[in-house]
């Protein structure tokens, strides 16, 4: 039985994908530190032999007994209002935490895929965003410890594939969204799917004409295993390119709910993207991959998983409110 070490594992990404590799006949060790992470997420999965849990911070060092096949780095603080909360530790986990995974790698000669972001790109000069692109990144803005974290990421990833060949692959993620996802946690399909729960009105920030590209989680889990399978080791861009305008996704959210609220117009925050679409060209070449779920299909999934959230779990606030400073 392979074995693999999935990082972040109590997160929304790293839940799913520690629910695929049981579902493929894995051995699972999950490792979360609960910052953001929710137990609640894998609990199904602790009787289950083929699963174990280390409540451990990977920007420590890192250590797992016995053998080691594949290494999956999905630890980070992943939302807006988490940047803000704690940057040093989003910095840490990005930098020191893949530098202890890469060593593990090395050590076990196990293969390591990183899970790099489309905030590599910032706020865009080229659209749609292709893998050969540098990206506009502002490094001391608000979101720079997240995007900087990232690019460090994938530079030390390329040097211990280079110099210490280490097998290595890059998944660039693009906005994804699907049950497991925290309410509150700043992003905008949570931020106004929460809001017409309770009753509220939508809330844009600028006037809406910027854009997203939505993946539903189950067909980017399915990119993310078929990348690992791969012998691609250069970053490949995982989303739906299928692009929409805030304000018109604000109106896609208000049918779908059914709710009278209006949608609100705030200012814009600093360096929020102003359009984010990924080409997936390699992915269709490399992986033989393009997303199957449309949006209204996840969306109504997604409706479904929230709805079923219990009033405290509606009506939590995820660290601090920080309404207006990002929306991802």
């Amino acid at each position: 039985m392979k074995r693999v070490l999935i990082t972040g594992a109590a997160g929304f990404l790293g839940s799913h994908l520690c629910d695929r590799f049981i579902k493929e006949g894995f051995q699972v060790v999950a490792m979360d530190n609960l910052i953001t992470g929710n137990i609640k997420n894998i609990e199904h999965l602790f009787p289950l032999k083929e699963f174990e849990f280390y409540n451990h911070d990977v920007s420590n060092y890192v250590h797992v007994a016995g053998n080691l096949d594949y290494i999956l780095h999905f630890a980070s603080p992943a939302s807006p209002i988490d940047y803000l909360k704690i940057p040093i530790q989003t910095l840490k986990v990005g930098s020191l935490g893949t530098h202890n995974l890469l060593g593990l790698a090395k050590a076990k000669g196990a293969r390591m895929l990183i899970a790099s972001t489309s905030e590599v790109y910032g706020d865009p000069a080229v659209h749609p965003q292709t893998e050969s692109y540098w990206g506009n990144v502002n490094p001391i803005g608000p979101r720079g410890v997240y995007d900087e974290a990232k690019r460090f990421q994938e530079a030390i990833t390329m040097a211990y594939h280079t110099y210490h060949n280490v097998e290595t692959r890059i998944v660039r993620i693009f906005n994804t969204y699907g049950p497991r996802m925290r309410l509150n946690d700043g992003r905008v399909l949570p931020a106004f799917i929460g809001q017409a729960l309770r009753g509220e009105d939508l809330t844009v920030f600028g006037d809406g004409s910027q854009t997203r590209s939505f993946c539903y989680v189950d067909d980017l889990v399915e990119g993310i295993f078929r990348l690992l399978f791969s012998d691609y080791a250069y970053p490949v861009n995982i989303g739906n390119p299928d692009e929409i305008t805030i304000g018109d996704f604000a109106e896609e959210i208000i049918k779908l709910t059914g709710t009278k609220q209006k949608v609100i117009y705030k200012d814009l925050p600093t360096d929020d993207p102003t359009q984010r679409q990924p080409n997936i060209d390699k992915a269709i070449e490399i992986l033989n991959w393009k997303p199957k779920v449309n949006r209204a299909e996840g969306l109504k999934i997604t409706y479904e998983y929230f709805k079923s959230l219990s009033e405290e779990e509606l009506y939590k606030k995820d660290h601090n409110d920080f309404e207006g400073y990002i929306r991802k």
